[in-house]
Parts: C-alpha cells; structure tokens; sequence
C-alpha cells in the first residue's frame, strides 16, 4: 500500500514529488490506443496522467449505468498504474471540458425546479445517487489501497459560476462516505474573487489554478491566496493551458510551440504542473460542447485536437519534442507509434431520402402539442416534428417559437428555410395550395448543450420546440414526432428513392491489409453525421473549419468497410475522398 501527504510539497511515498501530469481522456480516445498515449506520456518525462470523469457517459438514462468500452474508466486508471503512472482524477459532477453539457445528463432538465451545482436537495440526491456507483470503483484504486491515484477534484472552476459553501460541503461528505480519503483538491482561475468563491476552506481540501501564461504572476496571487487563507500545500497549475478550443465557422486557434515551452519551463520552476491537453482526442457522436457569447450559442467542432502536444490522432508535435527535452533533458526525436494512410477513393452505392426512410430510422410518437427531445427521452442528434393542416389563403404565415438549435422547415417534404438560435420564432411565409391537406415537417438539430458560464439552465438547453408552432396567428396541435435513432442506422431502407434534400448517402470500400487510421473528407458534404462500420465519427459541416473527419484503425477491419452519410442539406459527392491528413478551411 502507498501513501500521499500534502505538506508544502507532495510527499508520495515518503519522497518528496513534484507533480508532472497531463491531460487524457480515455473517452476521447479508443481503448485500443490509451496504452500508446500513456506511453508516450511517460516519455516525454511526466509521471501522472490526470483525466475528467463525464457524468453524462456513466448515467446516460437515469439510474442506467455505463462502464464499458470506452467508458471504462477503471481499465484506463489501472493500465496507467501498470505503466508506473500516478493518475489525478476530476470527477465532479460538472467538468465542463468543452463536453455536451459540460457532463452533466440532459435527463436532469426533466426535473421540474431542480438546480444545477447547488445544495439542492433533489439535485445532490441524483449526484449522491451516480456517486454511490462511481466513488467506490475509484476508492478501490487509491494510492492507499495500492492503486495509483493519488489527488481527486470535488468541483470544477466552480468559483466561476457560484459561490455556495454548502454544496461543496455535500460533496466533500458523499467523498468521505463512499471511501475516497486521498487529498481532494479544487480547481479555479487564478484571481481572487474566483479563488473565494470556489475553494473550500478549513477542510482537508486544497485550492490549484488554471491558466495558460504568464505563470510567475499567476502563481502569486495563488500563493497570497493561500497564505492569507492559511492554507499548507503545494503550488500548482491544474490545467495548463498549452492550446484551445475550436468553433464552427471560426479560425483553427493555434499557439506558438516556443513560447509554450518557455512559460511550461518558468511554470515548473515554480510548482507542479498539468498539462492540458497532453492528447485531445475527438468528441465522437454528438459529444460536442458549446459555448456561449450573450444570447447566441457558439457549437464547438468534432475534433478536440486543442493544438495539444499530440495530436488528434496521437502523433507527436514540435511541442512534444521541445518540453521532452526540457522535462528529460533529451534532445532524440521519438517517432510516432502509428501511421495514417490514405485509402482510394469509395464509390456511392446507394442514397435514400430522410422522409422515404424515416419510419426504419426513429422511434415515434404523437402528441396534442409538440414535446421537447428531453421530454421523449431523446437527448442528442435530430428530431422531426410533422402535422398537417389546411388554409383558404395561398400565403400562410408560419412561427416556429422558442426551438433549439437549427430548425429546417419543409412543406409538403420541400424545403422552405433555414433558421438557428438568432433568428428562430421569426414569421416564415408558405406557399400552399388552399383548402387541401399540407403536410408540414419540422427537423430540428441539437447542436450541443453550453457547457460553461451563466446558460448552464438556461431554457434553451432544452431541445427541441419548447413552445410550440403557430400557423396563421394560432397555435397548431395534433404533431407526430420522429426521433431519429442512428442505432437503427443498419434498418435503413435503401429500396426506396432519393429525390432531393436530406438524406442517406451509403459508400462501400475495402481494405486489403490490417488498417490504418484515416481522415474522411467531407468539403463536398453540406452538413450532418457520419458512420464507419456502425460507429459515430461524429458531426461534419463545410463552415469549417476542419473539413474532415478523424477515423481511428479500430473503427475499420479488413476487406470491405461501409460509411453511411447523414446529410441534411443536399449536398454530397458520388466519390468519397480520403486522406492521410485532416482538411481545413483556407
């Protein structure tokens, strides 16, 4: 068994320890390759890997619990144990890590008059509930009882939204009863108002920063924090920022690697350090955050590349190189541990409209007025609200109030228009054919719930049409609702045409030897989701600003592989191009 004591240093094991981490998220990487990660983690000098844990992947539907495949987060901690690795981990209920909803379930906005990150009655009971399947799981792993983990986070960045004293008292007690008695530790911005707010004093839990520069006068108002608190522990940066996050339609940000290895260099002269990202990975599915800028939401994109020091698809970068040699001392370049491969092109075999399949590919439901996504227990991707209606003038106008997030409007199953957050609820006028039946859809998009900041409940986190729809100057009833379920993505009926619009495009390749890894280019496509093999790649859209799509090797086999394209609008390619590298925009 080992032991960890926090002094003015950590003491692991009676050696005094200076904490060198980085970020990984096994839930943005496959299994198959978390081993070459933590391998080149190790490599590059550090000796702890930290990683969030998302309440969203282990609770999907409440009091449904997931721990397999690539949620299997104990695997992950005891293969960074095997690999002589300390593991941190963040599992609060909030993490926000540019992750749908910031990990919270979206089945928690069913729960009328329910508040998020507070002493809530019925909100900490559903996390003590989560907690009671999950703390023991890491209890087990403490360097106390022979695992590798040696600090856990209680709330994150928490002195950025609230400043409730109590509720970070709950969840340090729900800490204590399910086992966990490592050192517990919270994570802030670094100034002052931030710090109060978010640490929890006169207990065995200890304040650390995040920042991405400028370490010398982060650190000191850190350690004047903690001296005026009268708080013992070690200094350290818990998310060091060494690249960021990407939005639709917004530049690639990128940082210089020179000046990052610079400001890591002063950093850990000064204290403990966790590199974040060290490998970003990709928000496969529809696990994509969202910021938010006033009242417009902001999607962020597929990749979570973050400009880490690896890559995306685990290759090492400049950055890599100049920190291992600073952390080692070495100066050899380590190579990658795997190569990507640009496969020829794949043929379109076959297409399929949305409404000609759309009964083999949701699941249905009808109601007098529309119901959110949430309320049908549908949480992600697409949703298509349908009803009929007849009117005696040939222009109708048309609302669509108080809907998240794109909304595509189709009558008689052709498309009219377009509309997102800024501009839904705004009066669309229909050519109809007067006195007959019209046949009205609505499909709706879920872009991704906001992860950070004040709209954390705010009502548009609800998807769907939360109001309803209004047709002349009445509101409209009777709406069959089709769920689009991609788990019934083999059930598609291609026996049926293509016309125009939205729909499914399917591509057909093969591979002759074991596979590669890959990126799918997806400049020709308009917008929408993609599968290889029954797996989710993820969201694609020729906004920008990364044109292509990531495909772990994993995700293929040998001899023939199949992509089915969900495209929403119209635009597609008879070819299907690959590369051995990602595309962005110009």
């Amino acid at each position: 068994m080992g032991k960890i004591e926090i002094t003015t240093d950590f003491i692991i094991n009676d050696i005094k320890t200076k904490i060198i981490s980085g970020a990984v998220h096994y839930f943005r990487i496959v299994p198959e390759y978390w081993k070459d990660t933590l391998e080149d983690l190790k490599d590059m000098g550090c000796n702890t890997v930290e990683t969030y844990i998302p309440w969203n992947l282990h609770e999907p539907n409440e009091d449904e619990f997931s721990f397999d495949g690539i949620n299997d987060v104990e695997s992950f901690i005891k293969l960074a144990g095997e690999m002589g690795l300390y593991v941190i981990v963040r599992p609060s209920p909030y993490i926000c890590a540019e992750w749908e909803f910031g990990g919270l379930p979206a089945w928690l906005l069913k729960k009328q008059n329910i508040k998020f990150r507070s002493n809530d009655e019925l909100f900490l009971s559903l996390v003590d509930k989560y907690y009671s399947v999950l703390l023991p799981k890491l209890a087990s792993l403490q360097i106390i009882n022979g695992g590798p983990i040696i600090l856990t986070q209680l709330e994150n960045e928490y002195g950025s939204y609230s400043s409730d004293k109590e509720y970070l008292s709950s969840l340090y007690k729900m800490f204590k009863k399910y086992g966990i008695e490592i050192p517990v530790f919270t994570s802030d911005g670094t100034w002052n108002e931030a710090l109060e707010a978010g640490s929890l004093l006169n207990s065995n839990v200890f304040p650390t920063g995040n920042f991405g520069s400028k370490p010398i006068e982060n650190m000191k108002v850190l350690k004047d924090f903690m001296k005026r608190n009268n708080i013992i522990a070690p200094l350290m940066c818990m998310e060091f920022w060494d690249g960021w996050f990407n939005r639709w339609g917004e530049p690639i940000i990128r940082r210089d690697p020179k000046e990052l290895a610079e400001s890591a260099k002063e950093m850990m002269q000064l204290g403990s350090i966790n590199f974040y990202m060290f490998h970003g990975g990709t928000n496969f599915g529809f696990m994509n955050g969202c910021s938010a800028r006033e009242n417009k939401d902001l999607p962020q994109i597929t990749s979570y590349d973050y400009d880490a020091i690896l890559t995306e698809w685990g290759a090492k970068t400049e950055k890599y190189h100049l920190l291992r040699e600073i952390i080692t001392g070495k100066k050899d370049i380590l190579p990658d541990k795997r190569k990507t491969c640009k496969y020829a092109a794949a043929k379109r075999n076959r297409s399929v409209g949305l409404f000609e399949t759309l009964d083999k590919i949701s699941n249905f439901y009808h109601s007098k007025w529309p119901k959110t996504m949430e309320e049908l227990d549908h949480y992600y991707g697409y949703i298509i609200y349908r009803s009929s209606f007849k009117g005696s003038n040939p222009k109708q106008r048309l609302r669509v109030v108080e809907a998240s997030d794109r909304v595509k409007v189709f009558l008689n199953q052709n498309e009219i228009v377009t509309q997102y957050q800024e501009d839904n609820g705004k009066e669309i006028v229909m050519n109809i054919e007067p006195n007959i039946n019209n046949e009205l859809s609505i499909l709706i998009e879920n872009l991704g719930r906001v992860n950070y900041g004040a709209k954390l409940q705010s009502p548009s986190q609800s998807k769907g049409i939360r109001n309803g729809v209004i047709i002349d100057i009445h509101f409209h009833s009777e709406w069959d609702h089709y769920c689009i379920n991609f788990d019934k993505i083999e059930d598609l009926d291609f026996s049926k045409e293509y016309k125009h619009g939205a729909g499914f495009h399917e591509y057909i390749f093969y591979i002759a030897d074991t596979p590669n890894e890959t990126f799918i280019d997806c400049s020709k496509f308009g917008k929408g989701v993609l599968f290889v093999n029954g797996h989710n790649c993820g969201r694609f859209w020729n906004t920008g600003p990364v044109l292509s799509l990531y495909i772990p090797a994993p995700f293929l086999k040998k001899g023939e592989n199949k992509v089915i394209i969900f495209e929403t609008e119209g635009k597609f390619d008879d070819k299907l191009e690959f590369s051995d590298k990602p595309k962005y925009t110009v």
